[in-house]
């Protein structure tokens, strides 16, 4: 019997967090995805209606804090706390009280950091036994962008934690501005992929799917969220400002096969001592004795339990590891992995 438990991410309710500073489009974004025929079936997760600018969809009431919209999709108030309102809808599906929904979409206010909400979906065993963390979105306005990340370190963190990035109002800002801002979001976060977007107008397909959950036919998508390797040599140069200057990525690479054994308390130790500077931990590992990938997701201190996928995303069978950090660099994290194993 394996260690880790097989990755069941396809019987969970894939869950797209949609973040961004204030004023950066992200109801404008909602609105256009809501109105393709292909996102019927989706719960929205909002804190009041009448902050979203979703009123006109509204169809009728359903039940309390839940609406259904003209698109079929349901959109839902977060009563009190996120963890309570995500049990109440996992039970009210399975009870056949609410209208059927196939995917959440969970828009955070402006000024949302959003650790404690990847904490609740990756690591809180009640939320997780019903959703999967599927996609972290944040869009970024081209025309205040820059201003943002250098006066709100919530900007930098909405932008250091996304797996995609949607630079918003490109048609409204000056080509130079847009430019310097897409090198920024690149050097801050170098594994994410990066779109321009005008008016909300995207596929609504990148809201979801960006992890390696199910890695066949998404090799591409697995590397790109292990991108952080490559660009880590190459952006030393760019002009950070005193917010994301504190924040970096970088990935560590293992050749051979990791001994769990010893690579988990090592683990620990790392989260034990920088926990807090932790925005985000990802990797896909080759461990001693599994014949397929492991999976482990982090956020801060706590991490969700590790998964074993069903086959490598595609021959590349390095142990790969990102890390998203605040004031913590690699040279330290490399040095306490260097010292356990002269230690054991």
């Amino acid at each position: 019997m394996s260690l880790f438990d097989r990755d069941k991410s396809s019987e969970r309710l894939p869950v797209a967090l949609i973040t961004g500073f204030l004023g950066s489009g992200k109801t404008t974004l909602l609105n256009r995805v809501l109105g393709d025929p292909r996102m019927a079936r989706s719960l929205v997760l909002v804190n009041e209606f009448g902050e979203t600018g979703l009123d006109h969809l509204f169809m009728e009431q359903v039940d309390g804090d839940m609406v259904l919209l003209q698109s079929g999709c349901v959109c839902c108030t977060i009563q009190g706390d996120l963890d309570r309102t995500l049990r109440d809808i996992a039970k009210r599906r399975a009870s056949g009280t609410a209208p059927p929904f196939d995917r959440v979409l969970l828009e955070t206010t402006g000024l949302a950091d959003p650790a404690p909400i990847l904490q609740l979906l990756l690591n809180n065993p009640m939320i997780s036994h019903d959703y999967r963390l599927d996609s972290v979105v944040a869009t970024v306005d081209a025309v205040n962008g820059a201003r943002q990340l250098d006066e709100h370190a919530e900007a930098v963190k909405q932008a250091a934690v996304a797996d995609r990035l949607l630079i918003s109002k490109t048609d409204l800002a000056d080509i130079d501005a847009s430019a310097g801002l897409r090198v920024r979001l690149e050097a801050l976060n170098p594994g994410a992929a990066l779109f321009e977007i005008v008016q909300g107008e995207i596929d609504p397909a990148l809201l979801f799917d960006s992890g390696p959950f199910d890695p066949a036919g998404k090799s591409d998508r697995v590397r790109a969220w292990l991108g952080a390797e490559a660009h880590d040599h190459h952006h030393h140069h760019v002009d950070r400002s005193r917010h994301d200057a504190h924040i970096g990525s970088f990935c560590l690479t293992f050749d051979e096969p990791l001994d769990w054994d010893r690579f988990n308390p090592w683990l620990m130790a790392v989260r034990a001592s920088w926990g807090d500077r932790l925005l985000r931990v990802k990797g896909v590992l080759n461990v001693q004795g599994e014949s397929q990938p492991l999976v482990i997701h982090g956020v801060h201190h706590t991490f969700h339990p590790p998964t074993l996928l069903a086959r490598w995303p595609d021959a590349e069978r390095r142990s790969r590891l990102v890390f998203i950090t605040r004031d913590l660099d690699r040279k330290s994290v490399e040095e306490s992995w260097k010292q356990m194993m002269e230690e054991t």
